[in-house]
């Protein structure tokens, strides 16, 4: 009997043949907890990878799993149609663009996968336009265990022709594929959501220690939370590893501390006035002071754990989140309403 892994592997493989990425050349740099994740998530679906990491044993165990290790940014570049890029910084991802750029010619796109400035993705694009390439930013959202297995959400930040060109090979990336119009607007949601998710995560600590301070069951006090209007995508999540004890969704505070940064950078530049932002800004510098940069962001709630003497846990909670949805092909999110944009008619 054919196992349902390898019945998969041959649909994908047929998909692909179909919608073209079969044939495209696929180079990916940065294989750390996200990107790791989004390569991996294209060699299960059968397209030919060659991968690139500044850690040695990264690109060997991906080898092993059937991907073409590269020797530089410039060579991979230049040796494949597609090349994306998942990287922890701005910085990062200019450092490696300045190695990619004397390769790029006409018909060669970067996909820029990485959390960054939307002002740097735009001015980085203009380099990429200048020699004949295509420039999209499309940032991931849904954490990590939903990289894992391609049920993520993609934002996709590019003219209308350039999408429809990249979204087979997004379709094979991640579930819900969202254009949201040029380069850099991507970028600016993405950073959007990731605020969003930090504030959530911080009003979920006080409300969890709160919670305990009140002597309710922390057990209890998950469900009703749950079940309630109260409820959120980071207690649901990460709520779990909290109370578990373990708060590992393999995301540090130092990262945190770089998104709403960017967060923050947008509304400066933009004039707005924002009140929370610049709290949580110094909750996380705060944190990171107390335990360090590469501390994982949920224990931001030892600050109040440190501040009652209250150990915030609770039993049969998994120490760290597992998408348990089955793998779906991706698709196209268009946007509702009246103001939807012409583009994603």
């Amino acid at each position: 009997m054919v196992s349902h892994a390898r019945r998969f592997l041959r649909r994908s493989k047929r998909r692909n043949r179909c919608d073209g990425t079969r044939i495209m050349k696929v180079g990916f740099i940065g294989l750390g907890n996200v990107g790791g994740k989004l390569a991996g998530s294209l060699l299960r679906n059968g397209i030919d990878v060659t991968v690139l990491d500044k850690k040695p044993e990264l690109v060997a165990a991906f080898a092993k799993r059937g991907a073409t290790p590269a020797t530089d940014a410039a060579g991979l570049m230049r040796d494949c149609d597609v090349l994306i890029t998942c990287l922890p910084s701005p910085a990062a991802s200019s450092a490696v663009m300045a190695e990619m750029l004397p390769e790029i010619r006409p018909g060669k796109v970067w996909l820029e996968m990485s959390t960054t400035d939307d002002s740097e993705i735009r001015r980085l694009a203009t380099l990429v336009e200048a020699r004949g390439g295509t420039a999209v930013d499309c940032p991931v959202s849904g954490g990590c265990h939903r990289a894992d297995t391609g049920n993520i959400s993609i934002f996709a930040g590019c003219d209308r022709p350039t999408f429809e060109r990249v979204l087979p090979l997004l379709k094979r990336l991640g579930r819900r594929i969202l254009h949201t119009g040029p380069v850099g607007t991507a970028s600016v949601l993405k950073v959007v959501t990731n605020y969003l998710a930090t504030a959530n995560l911080v009003s979920v600590c006080e409300a969890l220690v709160t919670s305990k301070a009140a002597g309710m069951d922390m057990n209890t006090a998950y469900e009703a939370i749950k079940i309630s209007s109260g409820t959120s995508f980071v207690h649901e999540t990460e709520g779990q590893v909290i109370l578990n004890g373990s708060r590992d969704i393999s995301f540090t505070m130092d990262l945190v501390s770089k998104d709403i940064g960017l967060f923050q950078a947008i509304a400066d530049r933009a004039g707005v006035p924002l009140e929370i932002s610049p709290l949580l800004n110094e909750i996380f510098r705060d944190g990171q002071h107390r335990y360090g940069p590469r501390e994982l962001s949920p224990n931001i709630i030892r600050r109040l754990e440190d501040a009652t003497g209250l150990e915030i846990r609770a039993p049969g909670f998994p120490a760290e989140m597992v998408d348990d949805e089955p793998e779906e092909p991706g698709y196209e999110v268009v946007p509702t309403g009246i103001g939807r944009p012409a583009a994603a008619e």
